[in-house]
């Protein structure tokens, strides 16, 4: 059984940082594609940041070059490090596990609430 375990969140004030973790079981790490995705209320679901097995990485524009996504395989855990924290990044935070090879083996965690407020 596939489970994806985000830790991490809190409050934090603007131009703050949080570094998110999202640590997985059940499931072989490296053949997946891992992603943080997130959802401010009222609004839909959108991505944030991907790691290929491979180490090839996709950011969100909103994101770029505040924050970095990286995995180790070692521990099955994927990080989300998120800088210059905005306002506008208040969201739940939600791990997700796609197989490269079986695409329709898509995994959700539970989420994290991230809150970006003075």
């Amino acid at each position: 059984q596939v489970q994806l375990v985000e830790s991490g969140g809190g409050l934090v004030q603007p131009g703050g940082s949080l570094r998110l973790a999202c640590a997985a079981s059940g499931m072989t790490f490296r053949f997946f594609t891992m992603g943080w995705y997130r959802q401010a209320p009222g609004k839909q679901r959108e991505l944030v940041a991907t790691v290929t097995s491979g180490g090839t990485t996709n950011y969100a524009d909103s994101v770029k070059g505040r924050f970095t996504i990286s995995s180790d395989n070692a521990k099955s855990t994927v990080y989300l490090q998120m800088n210059d924290l905005k306002p506008e990044d208040t969201a739940v935070y939600y791990c997700n596990a796609v197989n490269t090879f079986r695409p329709y083996q898509n995994y959700w965690g539970q989420g994290t609430q991230v809150t970006v407020s003075s």
